[in-house]
């Protein structure tokens, strides 16, 4: 018996066979077989919610044939009336599930049953056939680089690991050795990675490469991509940083300032350039990380900007520049004379310097203006004349100083700016100053200087010689120490050669008798130094001579050396120190004028520590000069100074002396 689910009950069919029908929203009817127009319609429940069609009943067409399948007939389940199916209701609806959708005959059901093992071989084939591919891929592929592969451009992919080891070797090596363009900001250059200490480490890189990969998907997708391998380099790096240097050493520049020059009377513009300088650093890292590519490798620069823009060169022309160079600017002067700045000086004169604003700013140099102007008109200076201490008679006597008058060439200038923009006249007085001595009357009359306070001579000298000495003498003569001040023989004589009057003369060469100019020069330092030291004068620094000379006091004489030996000492007096110094054929002699406020005593020691002279052999000719030598020797003196007036000691000071063997020379 079939049964169908209603409201509140069931519809059981008798023996006979039973038919349902839908008859739409739900509804039923339900048709026996012997009298078809007979019906009864079940009472209609309303469901309480939509609930899907799960199951299929097959009503029998048949009375004795139960199983025979006639018609499929959706059953639409109640829910809330549901628990009223008894179970053999619920048994139908799921054999019902496995007949397939509505309006499916049982023919079409078994057919499509009879599908699903089909799809099901031909997936399991397919996977099958997969798998089967997969493994003879990985097996044959076993041992080579993976597909895809690339380093440095170069394909490796499918390869044999040992035939891409070969590969990388003969390709990279060969790189290696080849100039490799870089780019240096907007410069071009080269390197040679060998030479730069870049080499490709074969091994690690291979290991980098890495093994047949396993998975199924990335097998397949090699087939239609590449995977690029970095280069693993070996690296010099002292070879390295030498080669990025010498690259920043011709790369490197500073930046360039827009800014103004002159050639001649044209004001030409410069046009302003960044800057850049190499990062060492960040270049050697692009040159390991490219170098064995086929690529110019970018290397990092620091760029440094400029402050001045080719707008405010080009306003600095036309406002500044060229109104500077329109015409002459004149300086008149006294008695008629003038000085007069022509246009193609000017750009000595006139330059440009970045005003902080982004534009140009001219300045003015007074110097150099001065140094055009002031010797077309120095015959209108009177220049300034010091107070003068000569002695006459015996006494020494001031010569009053002259009060000069020249043109302050500074405040002259005070105009320059104005006259170098003016478009109508270009000419302006010279203004004139009194110019002070550096001693007048009156300074040099409280010096003080009025009696010798130390004094000595030398002589001895041959004729050469004495030409230097008196010209020396001559220089020094008059010289004027102010207390306090120091003395240098070398400074205020200045240079001792042909052109100042000094001739060549004896000199001592290593112990050996020699020629140079300006020889004899030391006889009149050790003149000047022992006058100062009786003195009673500071000694400063002074030097003896390396081997003796007997006609100089032992331990108590100096030589001097243009530009290496000095002697120098320093007026520690209270009064000012006049130098007079003069010679003759034979002698010079040297007085220190002042004021006496102490006296000098010199105590010379023995000589001990004798050494022998050793004997010299030369080829004759101008170049050797005989000797009979002298032995060497050690010695000292002792300078005692007293107070003048106590007679109390105030001053003692002993200075030792080794003097070396003169040489026996023997010409043959």
């Amino acid at each position: 018996m079939t049964e169908v689910s209603g409201k509140s009950g069931r519809h059981a069919a008798g023996p006979g066979s039973l038919s349902e029908r839908n008859n739409g929203a739900g509804r039923h009817s339900v048709e026996h077989p012997d009298d078809a127009q007979s019906w009864v319609e079940p009472e209609y429940v309303e469901p309480t919610e939509h609930v899907e069609p799960t199951a299929y009943v097959e009503a029998s067409a048949n009375p004795q044939a139960d199983d025979a399948v006639t018609e499929v007939i959706p059953v639409v389940a109640q829910a809330p009336v549901a628990a009223a199916v008894e179970p053999e209701t619920s048994a139908s609806a799921a054999s019902a599930a496995s007949a397939g959708p509505p309006g499916e005959t049982r023919l079409a059901a078994k057919r499509r049953l009879r599908r699903r093992p089909r799809v099901a071989l031909l997936v399991g084939g397919l996977f099958a056939v997969l798998a089967i591919a997969y493994g003879i891929d990985l097996f044959v592929s076993s041992g080579s680089v993976p597909r895809g592969v690339t380093v440095a451009g170069i394909d490796l992919g499918g390869k044999d690991k040992g035939e891409a080891e070969a590969i990388l070797r003969d390709r990279l090596g060969e790189r290696s050795e080849q100039p490799v363009a870089v780019a240096i900001g907007d410069l071009r250059s080269e390197v040679v990675p060998v030479a730069a200490g870049l080499q490709v480490d074969v091994a690690t890189t291979m290991d980098a490469v890495g093994s047949q990969p396993l998975n199924p998907i990335t097998r397949l997708t090699s087939f239609f991509t590449t995977r690029e391998t970095d280069v693993t380099s070996i690296v010099d790096d002292a070879a390295l940083t030498a080669a990025v240097t010498d690259l920043a050493a011709s790369t490197d520049r500073k930046p360039v300032e827009g800014n103004v020059v002159f050639e001649g009377a044209e004001p030409i513009p410069v046009e302003p350039a960044v800057g850049q300088t190499l990062d060492v650093e960040g270049a050697k890292a692009a040159l390991i990380a490219g170098w064995a590519d086929e690529n110019p490798v970018e290397l990092p620069v620091v760029v440094g900007g400029v402050a001045v823009d080719a707008t405010a060169v080009d306003r600095a022309i036309e406002e500044v520049a060229r109104p500077a160079v329109s015409s002459e600017v004149v300086f008149t002067g006294r008695d008629n004379k003038s000085a007069v700045l022509r246009p193609e000086l000017v750009g000595a004169v006139l330059t440009f310097v970045p005003d902080g604003r982004g534009g140009l700013a001219p300045e003015y140099n007074r110097d150099a203006a001065t140094a055009i102007l002031a010797p077309q008109l120095a015959v209108t200076d009177v220049k300034p004349k010091d107070a003068v201490i000569a002695v006459d008679s015996g006494f020494p006597r001031i010569v009053p100083a002259v009060v000069g008058d020249m043109v302050s060439w500074q405040k002259t200038l005070d105009q320059l700016p104005a006259l170098l923009g003016a478009s109508g006249a270009r000419t302006a007085a010279t203004i004139y100053e009194p110019v002070q001595p550096a001693l007048t009357t009156e300074g040099a009359t409280g010096l003080g200087i009025k009696e010798v306070i130390g004094e000595y001579s030398t002589g001895g000298f041959e004729s050469a010689s004495g030409v230097n000495i008196r010209k020396v003498a001559e220089v020094v003569n008059g010289a004027i120490v102010k207390p306090g001040d120091t003395f240098s023989l070398n400074g205020f004589t200045g240079p001792r050669g042909l052109e100042q009057g000094y001739v060549e003369s004896g000199v001592i060469d290593h112990g050996r008798p020699a020629k140079a100019v300006g020889g004899g020069i030391s006889q009149f330092a050790t003149t000047l130094y022992n006058a100062t030291y009786f003195a009673g004068l500071e000694d400063v620094t002074h030097t003896e001579h390396s081997y003796y000379i007997s006609r100089y006091p032992e331990a108590r004489e100096a030589t001097v050396y243009e530009g290496a030996i000095d002697l120098q000492f320093r007026n520690n007096t209270n009064s000012g120190i006049l130098i007079e110094s003069f010679g003759d054929s034979s002698n010079v002699t040297v007085r220190v004028w002042g004021t006496k406020t102490v006296d000098v005593e010199s105590v010379t020691g023995d000589r001990y520590a004798q050494t022998q002279p050793e004997l010299v052999t030369l080829p004759k000719g101008d170049d050797c000069v005989a000797s009979k030598g002298a032995p060497g020797f050690t010695t000292s003196n002792t300078r005692i100074i007293s107070d003048r007036a106590s007679g109390n000691e105030v001053y003692r000071h002993t200075r030792t002396v080794k003097y070396d063997p003169v040489p026996i020379v023997k010409c043959e």
